[in-house]
């Protein structure tokens, strides 16, 4: 069978993840989280005090990026590939909304951008491979066989996220991550570089009334069609 490239875009919490790695274990195809990536950079800069709730050290953190090193390692316990900073897990800390709440403003630097879309491309020359992020169509593989962008209700997915950061055990409130989903579609839909668009090309899949199986079923049909032509 062909492989493809399969690229997922969308906004924050729309499952983009959970449906890439479902993908990726039906076809046996790689998986790259890349919104783990830039999250990983912001947790960086947090943890080095470049970025705060009144502050970012931009200059600074673009000097620091040659010593922030990268990798997905796979987890046979979890099923999936978990992600590492300079030598660390950091899957669990980079999750949080105290992340999430910088991560937009880390993604909007050129020079970061620049040096994961480099990483990601190397990582799908090969193609059987199922990315997920913000501008996977129509920057990091606008050659893609299949392009995705998913889309659900600012409420719905605040909702999600909100359940999600419950069951983990984190004290938030649901005010507050309403507020991160929103701030973040403005700062992922407005900023000068890569902003988030849906490529010309791509599928739009709206899923707030989807359960994931049914989103799950949905896609893998369009994959097969695009496997059958490809």
């Amino acid at each position: 069978m062909k492989k493809i490239t399969i690229a997922i875009d969308g906004f924050s919490s729309t499952g983009k993840s959970t449906l890439a790695k479902q993908l990726a274990k039906e076809l046996e195809y790689v998986y790259v989280d890349t919104g783990a990536m830039y999250r990983a950079v912001a947790y960086f800069a947090m943890q080095h005090t470049l970025i705060g709730a009144d502050f970012f050290k931009k200059e600074a953190l673009i000097e620091a990026l040659s010593g922030i090193k990268l990798e997905f390692k796979f987890n046979s316990d979890l099923g999936f590939a978990e992600m590492y900073l300079n030598g660390e897990n950091v899957e669990k800390q980079i999750r949080t909304i105290e992340v999430s709440n910088f991560v937009s403003k880390v993604a909007a630097v050129s020079e970061v951008r620049t040096k994961l879309v480099e990483q990601q491309q190397e990582m799908g020359a090969n193609k059987a491979i199922v990315m997920d992020g913000r501008d996977i169509g129509t920057v990091v593989f606008p050659n893609a066989e299949l392009k995705i962008f998913m889309t659900a209700s600012a409420e719905t997915r605040a909702q999600r996220r909100f359940d999600e950061l419950q069951q983990k055990g984190d004290n938030v409130s649901y005010e507050e991550v309403l507020k991160n989903v929103v701030e973040r579609d403005h700062m992922d839909t407005h900023r000068e570089d890569s902003p988030l668009v849906i490529a010309d090309d791509a599928i739009e899949i709206d899923n707030s009334y989807l359960n994931k199986e049914e989103q799950f079923a949905a896609v893998l049909e369009l994959v097969n069609d695009v496997v059958k032509t490809a």
